[in-house]
């Protein structure tokens, strides 16, 4: 293996380690601001809202883990949108807990749809991306 593959190799890893650190902390972040905005009332909405306000953190669980056979270009996309998502998610929870708007509800349901749309959407262009550069045609995810 040369120099630079090894190092990519480690930075790659590096992004990777970060990338599920931050997830884990966004989803527990943001399960907890979530809970503060309901004032810990636990009901069957507010369990619905928690599994909606969860679920693009499970989905980019999910997809880091069967990541490991995708191009780096693909790999390193997803763990930029990992990031993107843990921080994104807890930064306008966060607001939405110290400006108290009359619709708190409203951020707790778009802002789970926009990650899986950006999550879907970058997964889907850095797959075309690196097959057109490198001229393979394998499929999104092996069985």
């Amino acid at each position: 293996m040369r120099k630079e593959t090894m190092t990519e190799s480690r930075r790659l890893k590096v992004l990777r380690t970060v990338a599920f650190i931050a997830v884990v902390l966004g989803a527990v972040g943001s399960l907890g601001l979530m809970l503060h905005v309901g004032h810990y009332r636990f009901n069957v909405l507010m369990l619905l809202f928690a599994v909606w306000d969860l679920s693009p953190f499970a989905g980019l669980i999910l997809a880091g883990i069967v990541s490991k056979h995708w191009p780096v270009i693909s790999q390193a996309a997803l763990y930029a949108v990992m990031l993107i998502v843990a921080g994104e998610s807890v930064v306008i929870y966060g607001r939405v807990v110290l400006k108290a708007p009359a619709q708190p509800a409203f951020a707790f349901l778009i802002v789970p749809l926009a990650s899986w749309v950006l999550l879907i959407v970058v997964v889907l262009i850095t797959h075309v991306v690196s097959r057109k550069l490198s001229g393979r045609h394998e499929p999104l995810f092996r069985a």
